[in-house]
């Protein structure tokens, strides 16, 4: 849910050079100050807000295919129980029946259909939700290297060591929450497309 790419962005760029990066900061009188980004995302009031209201979003997704799916689990077990004890070739033979498991094929098919579309818009709100979220993070942050004199912020995960100080996630915490304490979060929708003929 949260921007995972980031989080490995952070790892590569700690497994393929720390001590490089650590020794050229330094050794050029760099101020660099660490920032827990998983924290903030789960502590801070906006990243909460985010979290719950996605969680809304979702249950209220499921709420809408729910219908459905119990309709689809129904008549699939009328067509069990209707085809219990027929032969394939008596199956074969009934017309209504035949016309009733393709009718129950094109239902389950449009279901999968909705129920992916359901997760792509999803996904969509997420990113969209998380971009908007950090969006309301930079001026905070660049309040925070200034209050800091610092050129540069690291993501804990990326840091092999830092002292209690270097950490400035509780001030970017307390600060997003003074400002930003919620995100407006819409359930965003895939575009329409004409259907295929």
């Amino acid at each position: 849910m949260f921007p995972v790419k980031s989080i490995f962005a952070a790892i590569a760029i700690a497994v393929s050079a720390p001590f490089t990066l650590a020794s050229a900061a330094y050794a050029q009188g760099t101020n660099v100050i660490v920032i827990d980004r998983t924290q903030i995302l789960t502590q801070s009031k906006a990243g909460q807000d985010v979290a719950t209201k996605i969680q809304g979003i979702e249950a209220s997704m499921q709420a809408e295919l729910q219908p459905t799916a119990q309709q689809l689990q129904a008549e699939g077990a009328a067509i069990e129980a209707k085809t219990a004890n027929m032969t394939p070739e008596a199956m074969r033979a009934d017309a209504a029946l035949k016309t009733e498991v393709e009718n129950y094929a094109r239902k389950a098919n449009e279901f999968n259909r909705n129920r992916q579309i359901a997760a792509q818009e999803l996904s969509l709100t997420e990113r969209k939700a998380l971009i908007d979220l950090n969006n309301a993070l930079v001026p905070i942050l660049r309040d925070v290297v200034a209050e800091n004199n610092a050129n540069v912020i690291l993501d804990r995960s990326a840091v092999i060591f830092s002292d209690e100080a270097t950490d400035k996630t509780a001030s970017v915490i307390a600060k997003l929450d003074a400002a930003t304490p919620t995100i407006a979060v819409t359930r965003q929708k895939l575009p329409t497309q004409p259907a295929q003929q």
